[in-house]
C-alpha cells in the first residue's frame, strides 16, 4: 500500500469535514469534487452561494449534496462572534470581530475551532500569513508547543522513499527550545505517514567537529528534544552526509542510533530548510508535499499559491488524517 492509499484507508467514509475558504477557485472545486466523490472527506465550501455555483458551473462540477456556508447568511453567526471575542480574551471588540469574521480565513478557522469542521485548507490565493495568522490566534498551539512549524513530506520513486524535512516554511531562526519542539512535532508527523521517526538535528558540524554559536544551538536543541520525548530516536548535531549515508555515519558518528539512517531532518533555521527541500525537489527528483503545519490543536493547512488541483487533493487528505491525531 503506497503512502496516499494508506492515508485514504484511514479516512474513507469517516465523514471528516474540511473547510475550504477559497471555494470559487477552480483548483479547490476540482479537488473538493474528487474528495467527495471518493468519500474521503466532506468538503465545506465557504463563500457566496451564487459565486460558488457560477465557478462550479464553469468547471462542469455539480454541487448537489455539497455543504456551502455563506458568512453573510450563517445561522450561527452570533454564536461565532461571541466565541471569537471570548477566544481573543478582550483583544477584539464585538464590532471588530464581526468585521474580521467576514474574512474567509478567519471564518473557516472559526468553523474548525467550533467543531463544525475538523480542519481547514487554504492558501491557493492567500498568503501564508493570511492562513496562519487566524490559526495562531484562534486554534493556537498545543500545550508545550510555543510555535507552529511547517514540514514537507519528501517522496520519491515507486518504492515510496519517504522523508520529512522541517521547519521549511515558518520560523526564520528558532531558538534551541523552539527547535527541540519542532523536532518532537516532526517525529509525530512522520508517524502519521508510517515513517519510523529517526530524527537528525542538522548542522554544518557533526558531534563537535566545528565550533560556533550556531552549532551550540543545535547541540542544545538536541538535548532538550531528547528530554521532551525520550521514547523517540533524536540525535545531533549531524551534517547531512552523516545523517543520510551509513558509511559516512560510521566515520563521523559511529555511536549514533540515527546517523546514516535518518528519516526526519530538522534544519537549524528557515534558510537552510527552505533551500534544502528545494534542492531535494529539483535536483533529487523528490515530490515535496506541504507545508504541513505542525503543533496546532486542530489541523489548518497552507497551500502554495502555485499549487495545482492534485496538490489541493493531497494536502486535504493529509489534513483529514491529521484530524484523527487530535
Amino acid at each position: 500500500m503506497d503512502l496516499f492509499d494508506s492515508l485514504k484507508f484511514k479516512i474513507i467514509r469517516r465523514n471528516i469535514k474540511v473547510a475550504f475558504p477559497e471555494a470559487t477557485d477552480a483548483r479547490i472545486l476540482g479537488a473538493a469534487s474528487r474528495l467527495k466523490a471518493e468519500e474521503l472527506i466532506e468538503p465545506v465550501l465557504i463563500g457566496n452561494l451564487a459565486e460558488i455555483e457560477k465557478a462550479a458551473s464553469i468547471r462542469g462540477i455539480a454541487l448537489e449534496n455539497f455543504t456551502i456556508i455563506d458568512p453573510d447568511n450563517f445561522d450561527r453567526w452570533d454564536e461565532m462572534v461571541e466565541a471569537f471575542v471570548e477566544r481573543r480574551k478582550g483583544k477584539v471588540s464585538k464590532e471588530d470581530a464581526e468585521k474580521m469574521l467576514k474574512d474567509e480565513n478567519y471564518f473557516g478557522t472559526m468553523l474548525t475551532y467550533m467543531g463544525i469542521t475538523e480542519g481547514m485548507v487554504s492558501g491557493a490565493i492567500h498568503s501564508t500569513g493570511d492562513t496562519v495568522r487566524p490559526a495562531l490566534q484562534i486554534i493556537k498551539t498545543k500545550p508545550g508547543v510555543s510555535r507552529t512549524s511547517g514540514a514537507f513530506l519528501m517522496v520519491r520513486g515507486r518504492d515510496q522513499e519517504k522523508y520529512l524535512f522541517s521547519d521549511c516554511a515558518i520560523n526564520v531562526n528558532p531558538s534551541a527550545q523552539e527547535l527541540a519542539e519542532i523536532a518532537v512535532e516532526s517525529a509525530k508527523t512522520a508517524e502519521l505517514f508510517d515513517i519510523e521517526p529517526k530524527v537528525a538535528m542538522m548542522s554544518f558540524s557533526t558531534k563537535g567537529s566545528a565550533k560556533a554559536p550556531e552549532v551550540e544551538k543545535v547541540a542544545e536543541a538536541t538535548k532538550l528534544a531528547q528530554e521532551l520525548a525520550p521514547d523517540y530516536l533524536i540525535d545531533g548535531e549531524l551534517q547531512f552526509d552523516a545523517a543520510y549515508i551509513p558509511g559516512v555515519a560510521q566515520l563521523k558518528a559511529p555511536e549514533s542510533k540515527v546517523a546514516g539512517q535518518a528519516t526526519v531532518f530538522v534544519f537549524p533555521e528557515l534558510q537552510s530548510g527552505n533551500i534544502g527541500y528545494k534542492i531535494a525537489q529539483r535536483f533529487g527528483g523528490f515530490e515535496a508535499i506541504g507545508p504541513i503545519l505542525q503543533g496546532l490543536n486542530k489541523p489548518i493547512s497552507d497551500l502554495s499559491r502555485g499549487s495545482n488541483e492534485e496538490d489541493v487533493y493531497k494536502l486535504s487528505i493529509i489534513t483529514a488524517a491529521q484530524s484523527l491525531m487530535n
